[in-house]
């Protein structure tokens, strides 16, 4: 513990001397994102009309947050580390990571983070993750877990990063390393950072190694090349072996077809499914988005064939209006 904590005072210093001697580079692309949403958007029951958050530069006018800040927004704000407030528009979206890149209205005035190399941080190595509402006093933490994670919203990750301890302004944080580089973006807050069953209050990051391959895709055409991944609108949660549907989305694909909560998923069509992952991967697999899928549920006491047609998920959130 004491090389530990030696190794994570040196790794603060060593962040603090580079925020200090090149602002710019480091905790000056480091902004805050608050965002308005339509009164009628249907992701206001679960994430609010008032949304705030943290991103972080990484092109010239370029930010990079997490998508659920600015999902359906009408409005959105970026104040940067001089404290000036400027417009921005959502110009890229991506499900499948989760990440939101928006496009400032103005000049910020702060130079770019580099990407880093995300698949090379290990386990017990140490970082930084700078808040917008915690700027001038980054939070020290370390990375416990690189592991899957499955989020009961359609979302898969192979290897996201845990981190720990707990830091609270998480949305949209830049998790930093040591020569100032982008590593990951916050999207969540876990009880379990150090594996499953632990007790260790920590944060997920998504890994920065996946905004590589579509952040010109972005830029260019709001989103990843290729077909979009079919959506259904459940949201499941595993316990001993069985996927029990929690919710499914109003009006969505899955509500359409007949599914509600407190239905058991059983299989992908003749692939039996136990965990959220299994699940959807046989349903990725099935095609892309428009494709209909069948899905055995335990609805009361009957086992039923339920066919879903999937769509984009983009698709089902109204349209923002500041694309």
């Amino acid at each position: 513990m004491r090389t530990l904590a030696l190794a994570l005072s040196v790794c603060l210093a060593a962040l603090q001397a580079a925020a200090q001697d090149k602002p710019d580079e480091t905790l000056g692309a480091v902004v805050g994102v608050s965002a308005k949403i339509q009164p009628n958007a249907r992701s206001a029951a679960t994430l609010g009309l008032q949304r705030s958050g943290t991103g972080a530069l990484v092109r010239k006018d370029y930010v990079l947050t997490i998508g659920y800040l600015v999902i359906e927004a009408e409005a959105i704000q970026v104040t940067g580390a001089d404290g000036r407030t400027m417009p921005a528009t959502v110009a890229g979206y991506d499900h499948a990571s989760g990440f939101a890149l928006l496009k400032i209205v103005g000049t910020l005035g702060a130079k770019p983070l580099p990407l880093g190399d995300s698949a090379a941080l290990g386990e017990r190595e140490p970082a930084m993750v700078a808040s917008a509402a915690a700027r001038d006093s980054p939070s020290l933490v370390y990375v416990v877990s690189r592991r899957a994670f499955s989020g009961n919203w359609e979302y898969l990750l192979d290897s996201a990063i845990f981190t720990y301890p707990a830091v609270m302004d998480w949305s949209g944080a830049p998790l930093i390393g040591a020569k100032g580089e982008l590593l990951g973006i916050g999207s969540l807050i876990v009880p379990d950072a150090g594996g499953p069953g632990t007790q260790s209050p920590g944060n997920m990051f998504v890994p920065v190694d996946l905004l590589k391959p579509i952040l010109e895709d972005l830029i260019a055409k709001g989103r990843r090349n290729g077909p979009a991944r079919p959506w259904l609108g459940i949201n499941a949660d595993e316990f001993k072996g069985r996927l029990f549907v929690g919710r499914v989305s109003p009006d969505g694909p899955a509500a359409r077809a007949g599914l509600k909560s407190g239905d058991i998923v059983l299989a992908v069509g003749a692939d039996e499914v136990t965990t959220l992952a299994e699940f959807y991967r046989r349903i990725w697999g099935r095609g892309a988005a428009g494709s209909s899928i069948t899905l055995k549920v335990l609805q009361g006491a009957s086992v039923k064939d339920v066919t879903v047609r999937s769509i984009d998920r983009i698709e089902y959130f109204r349209p923002s209006r500041t694309y």
